[in-house]
């Protein structure tokens, strides 16, 4: 069982990694210290998708890392 979990983290890891990394590739670097908040865009369609497959997959490296300290 413990292995179950261990390799289901990480592949959960490498995939929550990924959508991350897909989200930020229409931001710039000055983005990322206050700047470029000049105007309001919403998400929308793949984009809005992402953002909730990273909310779910996080959610789920939680859970998995709950039930690691268990087994």
């Amino acid at each position: 069982m413990n292995q179950i979990v261990f390799w289901a983290q990480i592949a959960v890891s490498v995939i929550l990694v990924i959508l991350i990394a897909l989200q930020q590739r229409g931001t710039a670097l000055g983005s990322a210290f206050g700047g470029g908040g000049e105007f309001y865009s919403q998400k929308r369609g793949i984009q809005k998708n992402i953002y909730y497959a990273t909310i779910v997959v996080a959610g789920l490296f939680i859970i998995l890392g709950v039930v690691s300290l268990f087994t």
